[in-house]
């Protein structure tokens, strides 16, 4: 259905634009019209036209100003001039307003038509674009908390990368590179800093998670979590490294606020704790920062600036710099650990360069937990005496650059040690898998059996595999058997079924349609080929 509007001031026109509209158009359309230039605005306001067809010229408000007005309320309404002035003043207005065609009386009935059924056209593309719009708004509502919980969960577990994080931000919409994370916690009653029966609430706040979602936007800009058990965490992005003192004063009282407002409308009770602000890669900091808080404190809402749950920094000590260094380490990027390892000491030998014991504690410091690293996350054997050297060492060194060399030779073994014990892990259960494939190609194997013979998940060896090969499991093991039958084809006596039951096809027309499809030929034509 279509709304025309008809703005004319004699009524022979719009007779017959209404007779030519109805023959043509029937039931498709429903007209309304006005005669003068107030009239058409109070007509347009009321009646919200698709399609205005006006004259330029009319009694009072003109066709050029009536249009302007009508622009500001109806922006899609499609608008058709005809006048029988044909003034280039009037044209070059009517572009300006977005007007679809010009036309000037005597009206010809075709040209009419052609005209309408070109606005009806632009009208139905402007409807499916509305339509597909919302679909896609819908959908992206619909999607939107799994996208969010995606984040959030990445971020607590670490499971993820640089590129994911850009990524979750592009999709919803964050332009901030830090913010800080909240632990919504309930319960039947406060015991101390405990919530009782957190089964029971948890089975509750599930119940009215929707509910609970859209309450905690209310309160605050955040993406919000699963439920994990009477949990939620809530991740606020925020602009700045910091946050002030007023703003964190007024960060409670909100929290406050949603506290009393959730239990008003949930019959359980709720706490809140609130962690510091960090980069988003490190949210998962602020996040054990608000579940301390909460561990520490009695009350409703607790700041983890206000509580003594995390470590404080002497001023201008370079956390960021020291959390980077560890990060390459865990994954073995000796580059990049080298780096901010140079950087570090570089700001130590500015700030404290008189003070040689405390860099040479402080580079010991570094050198274990680099290794503990290593050994947590590369695979290697602890050894308990393996560091008896390490105090004489440093306590020999006579400056800076003698230490250093001593700890980034450290630092090196670390970062090797961990990428070349998950290489050697990986390299072995390749070997393990293509072996036990070698021996037993000619038997039924699946992937299942060779993820259970390396001890591996199968979707993880599977990953592995193909990562390793360039191969996935299926085309490694039929390349293989179509080796072996080339190879029983070429140099021996046996029948085509001993060969398709000794290459591990139970099948003779599968091996053969598998053998033509891989090699270009049946097993027939390659074995005269090569007798």
């Amino acid at each position: 259905m279509y709304r025309i509007m008809l703005a004319d001031d004699e009524g022979i026109v719009i007779d017959s634009m209404k007779f030519i509209i109805e023959k043509e158009f029937g039931d498709e359309c429903e007209v309304e019209y006005a005669k003068t230039g107030r009239s058409v605005i109070e007509l347009a306001e009321r009646f919200r036209p698709d399609i205005a067809v006006m004259d330029i010229q009319m009694p009072g408000i003109n066709g050029i100003e009536a249009m302007k007005e009508i622009r500001s309320f109806s922006a899609g309404t499609v608008f058709i001039v005809m006048s029988a002035y044909d003034k280039f003043d009037y044209a070059k207005e009517a572009i300006k307003l977005g007007v679809l065609e010009y036309i000037n009386k005597p009206m010809e009935r075709t040209r009419v038509v052609q005209v309408l059924r070109s606005a009806m056209e632009q009208i139905d593309r402007e409807r499916k674009k509305r339509s597909d719009d919302l679909m896609v708004k819908e959908k992206l509502e619909s999607v939107e908390p799994i996208i969010e919980n995606g984040l959030i969960y990445n971020i607590l577990f670490r499971e993820h990368f640089e590129e994911d994080i850009e990524n979750y931000k592009t999709i919803l919409g964050v332009d901030a590179d830090y913010g800080y994370m909240m632990c919504l916690v309930c319960g039947d009653t406060q015991e101390g800093s405990h919530m009782t029966n957190a089964v029971g609430s948890s089975v509750t706040i599930s119940k009215h998670y929707q509910e609970l979602r859209e309450s905690l936007k209310e309160f605050f800009p955040c993406k919000v979590g699963s439920v994990m058990g009477n949990k939620i965490a809530l991740l606020i992005p925020f602009k700045e490294h910091e946050m002030e003192y007023n703003a964190r004063i007024d960060l409670i009282e909100r929290g406050r606020e949603l506290v009393r407002e959730l239990r008003r409308k949930i019959d359980i009770r709720f706490r809140l704790g609130i962690g510091g602000v960090k980069p988003l890669r490190r949210l998962g900091d602020s996040y054990r920062e608000a579940q301390n808080a909460l561990i520490a404190s009695t009350g409703q809402v607790a700041h983890a600036d206000d509580l003594p749950v995390a470590c404080d920094y002497e001023k201008d000590y370079p956390v960021e710099m020291e959390k980077e260094l560890f990060d390459s380490v865990q994954r073995g990027d000796y580059n990049e650990a080298e780096l901010h390892a140079e950087s570090f000491i570089g700001w130590m030998e500015a700030s404290n360069g008189e003070n040689l014991m405390s860099v040479r504690l402080k580079l010991l410091e570094f050198a274990l937990w680099a290794e503990r690293l290593a050994y947590q996350n590369g695979g290697m054997t602890y050894r308990f005496g393996s560091r008896e050297s390490y105090l004489p060492e440093i306590m020999s060194a006579s400056g800076i650059p003698e230490l250093k060399e001593w700890f980034l030779g450290k630092l090196k073994s670390a970062c090797q040690n961990i990428g070349s014990k998950r290489q050697e892990r990986s390299t072995d259960t390749i070997k393990l898998a293509k072996d036990y494939i070698s021996d037993n190609y000619s038997k039924e194997l699946s992937l299942d059996d060779v993820s259970r013979v390396v001890n591996i998940s199968p979707y993880y060896f599977s990953k592995l595999f193909k990562e390793a090969t360039g191969e996935n499991f299926i085309e490694y093991l039929t390349n293989l058997r179509i080796e072996k039958a080339k190879e029983l084809l070429s140099g021996s006596e046996l029948s085509m079924k001993e060969i398709c039951a000794q290459c591990g096809w139970q099948d003779p027309n599968y091996f053969s349609r598998t053998f033509k499809k891989n090699v270009g030929l049946t097993p027939t034509e390659y074995k005269e080929k090569n007798a």
